[in-house]
Parts: structure tokens; C-alpha cells; sequence
């Protein structure tokens, strides 16, 4: 029996389910060329939820096409900065009215709670859609008092102009996939640009849902495509000559491909890659917050998170008082499907990510790791993993170096003599960082040691639509949310005039 059947449904998620979903390509609802057609699953129970449109490169090639033709011809590049605003503006609104929809969806194709993906995944994109609808109108040149000593004696008149950079390729990850497309659509479509979005082929409804939420803003035909598909629609993405941007948020394997696919016409490219954040929890850190805020650092959207703090770090005057505690209430965590609402800890989202985290479960014991709980899978269907605290762990093993993406954690020991710097940055990684102390100067001198893009004190997952947020190292390139994410998707053009 699938999740559909066991629970309580909206008419309208039902609706959206009936029938084979198809690619948005220049306004218009359209089969994949091929006509073919691939499934994708509820994870909790691993059972087919609706046949989706198999975009590939000719798919590719006819969307590219479409935003080339409005980015170059059509209304949107051209269109007056507060007609864009309203428009973004009111993708939000439709979001919020519509957000428990959305929430369903989601949890149905990605297998996260339902309560925690409308009140976080949407609630939050609908707050980015009309952050950088705002912005829509703020994207403001300068003038220049320029000397030109070549020119001795001449008048100038200097000035910069930011310009949308065209065509964006945007390719979002599975463990946030509303959200992730939200990241990249808002900047992107509010500086006047175009684009298509390739969602990942484990969760693509939410951004087919979010295309019906475009058409209805009145978003023109062609400035959003969306393209679903597999690996190789995305490499058509990044290798099309006629794409002046890729946008990419996925394994730090997959960047590297990418990166590599764009050298043809050297587009641009921004990258929010792999994490394996250190949680450094300091003895004199209060209890009362440190545990749950260090469990949720691990265990938010079932550890499938890229700054998921994974290597906890605990000073050694509390290590295991600390470890035992975060075990204990890992432990009490209620596991089950997204759409039951006492569910704390959903399933991964895929047979081959629950194969890939269980492998590294049992990599981890056959090294001499010790789980103070979990270790195993839970249930006999879906794809539940029990959580997992790791102790009497080494650096070098494979659970604490490489990116497992699952609700497991790995607790090394430190002494405040030699620090905990050098370890925790002691990673290929360099995306986000936590830190639990009483201490202020001893968080702010720790929080310029470590190499991570965001350091977040007393609390974890501390984003805002308006904070900078990318990675050092092979975390990526570039930054995403904030005023900054507006230099990914706008190039500068300066004019100097002779007067």
C-alpha cells in the first residue's frame, strides 16, 4: 500500500498525480521528444507515484531555444523593473496560498515531513521569490570620475551599467528541491534573465508544480523552461553553446563535470557543492540548547543536507556525557513517512541513497567505529535508516572524511590545549560550521579559525534569505541569497563618453 493510499491526501496533490507530467518548453505543456517517460517514487514505500516526461538533449536544444528567443526578442529583459517585482511578488503569494499543496507534493516525491517542508521549504520560498522581487528595481550602475591621463585636458562622462548576463541553465539537487530552485529562479528571473530549469530525476513535482505557478503570475512564455530528466539533459545543459550561465547545486563530483562541460563557450558558472561540517560543541556550552541544536544539525531533512554537521567535535572534559546525550535522544526520534505528522526522521530519497548510506553504516562498524545508536536500517519497506551516532572514530576513516548524506554523525574528541582549528578544518570540504559556547570572544576567535562559508553560533542551520551563503574549498564557487547572489547573474558593462 503506498503513502497515497494510507493517508489523507488533497484533492488537489490527487489531481496533480493523475496522468504523465510533462516539460514546460516555451509556454506550452509538451511531451518529451522522444515520447518517452521515466517513474518516480515515494520513498516511503518505494512504490511509483506518476510517470514523468524523459527530457533529454533535444529537449535541451528546445528550450535553450525558447528563453534564447524571449531573452533576446520577448518582453522580460525589457520590461520595466516593477512590472518583474509584481510578477515575482505575486509567485510568492501563490506559493503561500497554495503552500500546503506543495508541502504534500513534496514529501510524497522527496519523503520529508509535510508539516516541516510547508512550513520551511515553501514558507522560505515564497520569502525568496519576494526578497529578490524587490531587488528587481535596485539594480542600480555607478558613475565614475575618471582621470583618462592618456587624454590630458578632455571631458568624460563614465558610468557602469549592470546588465542581466542571459540565458541561465539552473540544475537543483533532490534534497531541497523546491527550495533549491527558489535559490536560483528568484536573482535570476529579477535581474532579466531567462532560464531552464533541470530538476534532479529522484524529485521532480514540486518544480512541474511551480510551473503552473509561473504561468499563473503571468510570467511570459519562454523566460521559464523546465526540463526533467537524467544525468545527460543536464550535461546538454552545460555543455549548450547558446547558455550563458550555469547554475549548479549537487555533489562536488558532479560540479567538476560541469565546470568541465562549460569551457566551450566559457559560460559562467557558480557552484554550491558538498559539505562535511564540523559542530564543535565547547565544555562550557549550555546543554539545554547544545544536544537538540547538535541533533538537529545532523538529522534536519534526514541528514540529506549539505551543511549538515556531521564531524562533531566535543571537547574531551564532556565527551561522553555530551555523545551519550545526543544519542539518547536520537534514539526517541519518531521515524516514519512524511505525511504522518508525528514524523520526525522520513526515509532518504532513493533505493541508491538508502544503498549508499547503509554501505557506509557498515564501513564504519567493520573499521572499529562504535554506534551508540542506530546503525541499521529501520522497518523492512521505504528507504528508513535508523539514526546513527559514531564513536571511537579515526580521521581517516571513510564515515568521517567523505560526504554520506544521511542521518548519520561521527563525535571525535578534542582538548582545549590543542585546540580544535586544525581538525575541524582538517577537510576537502569548507561549506558551513557550528559552535556551542557560553564564551563570546572564544566564538568569535574559533569562527575566524575555521574555513567554512557560514559559521553559525549557539544554534545550526542559521539561514536567512538575505545572508550570503556558499562554500569554501570544493564547496564551491560563488554565493547564493543575499545582494551577492545578484553578481551571479549580472555582468558589468562600463561606458566612457567624450564629451
Amino acid at each position: 500500500m503506498t503513502a497515497v493510499a494510507e493517508y489523507a491526501i488533497r484533492e488537489d496533490v490527487q489531481a496533480f498525480l493523475r496522468g504523465t507530467k510533462k516539460l514546460l518548453i516555451d509556454g506550452n505543456w509538451v511531451d518529451a521528444a522522444s515520447g518517452r517517460t521515466f517513474p518516480t517514487y515515494d520513498p516511503a514505500t518505494g512504490e511509483r507515484l506518476v510517470e514523468v516526461a524523459h527530457g533529454e538533449a533535444t529537449d535541451i536544444d528546445k528550450a535553450v531555444r525558447a528563453a534564447r528567443r524571449a531573452f533576446d526578442t520577448g518582453p522580460w529583459p525589457s520590461m520595466k523593473p516593477n512590472e518583474r517585482e509584481r510578477m515575482l511578488w505575486r509567485v510568492g503569494d501563490i506559493l503561500s496560498e497554495r503552500a500546503e499543496e506543495f508541502g504534500q507534493l513534496e514529501a510524497l516525491d522527496n519523503g520529508k515531513s509535510a508539516g516541516i517542508a510547508t512550513a520551511v521549504d515553501v514558507a522560505w520560498s515564497a520569502d525568496i521569490f519576494r526578497y529578490y522581487a524587490g531587488w528587481a528595481t535596485k539594480i542600480e550602475g555607478s558613475t565614475i570620475n575618471v582621470s583618462m591621463p592618456f587624454a590630458p585636458g578632455g571631458e568624460f562622462h563614465a558610468y557602469t551599467l549592470r546588465e542581466p548576463v542571459g540565458v541561465c541553465g539552473l540544475i537543483v539537487p533532490w534534497n531541497f528541491p523546491l527550495l533549491m530552485a527558489a535559490f536560483k529562479l528568484a536573482p535570476a528571473l529579477a535581474t532579466g534573465n531567462t532560464v531552464i530549469l533541470k530538476p534532479a530525476e529522484q524529485t521532480p513535482l514540486t518544480a512541474l508544480l511551480l510551473g503552473e505557478v509561473f504561468q499563473e503570475a503571468g510570467i511570459p512564455p519562454g523566460v521559464v523552461n523546465i526540463v526533467t530528466g537524467f544525468g545527460d539533459a543536464g550535461a546538454a545543459l552545460s555543455g549548450h553553446d547558446e547558455v550563458d550561465k550555469i547554475a549548479f547545486t549537487g555533489s562536488t563530483e558532479v560540479g567538476k563535470k560541469i565546470v568541465d562541460a562549460a569551457k566551450g563557450n566559457l559560460k559562467k558558472v557558480s557552484l554550491e557543492l558538498g559539505g562535511k561540517s564540523p559542530n564543535v560543541v565547547f565544555a562550557d556550552a549550555d546543554f539545554d540548547i547544545a544536544v537538540p541544536g547538535s541533533l538537529n544539525a545532523w538529522l534536519f531533512n534526514h541528514g540529506q543536507c549539505c551543511v549538515a554537521g556531521t564531524r562533531l567535535f566535543v571537547e574531551d572534559k564532556i565527551f561522553d556525557d555530551f555523545t551519550g546525550a545526543v544519542a539518547e535522544a536520537a534514539s526517541q526520534v519518531k521515524i516514519g513517512p512524511g505525511l504522518d505528522p508525528t514524523t520526525q526522521l522520513g526515509p532518504l530519497v532513493s533505493q541508491e541513497q538508502f544503498d549508499k548510506v547503509t554501505g557506509y553504516l557498515r564501513d564504519g562498524l567493520a573499521d572499529g567505529a562504535r554506534a551508540l545508536t542506530g546503525g541499521k536500517r529501520f522497518g523492512d519497506k521505504g528507504y528508513f535508516v535508523e539514526p546513527t551516532v559514531f564513536v571511537d572514530v579515526r580521521p581517516e576513516f571513510s564515515i568521517v572524511r567523505e560526504e554520506i548524506f544521511g542521518p548519520v554523525v561521527t563525535a571525535l574528541p578534542f582538548s582545549a590545549d590543542s585546540g580544535v582549528a586544525a581538525a575541524a578544518n582538517d577537510s576537502m570540504y569548507g561549506l558551513a560550521a557550528g559552535i556551542w559556547t557560553r564564551d563570546i570572544s572564544k566564538a568569535h576567535r574559533t569562527a575566524k579559525q575555521l574555513k567554512a562559508g557560514s559559521v553559525w553560533v549557539n544554534q545550526y542551520n542559521g539561514f536567512d534569505t538575505a545572508m550570503p551563503f556558499g562554500g569554501y574549498k570544493q564547496s564551491g564557487w560563488g554565493r547564493e541569497l543575499g545582494a551577492t547572489a545578484i553578481d551571479l547573474y549580472t555582468q558589468t558593462k562600463s561606458v566612457n563618453i567624450a564629451l
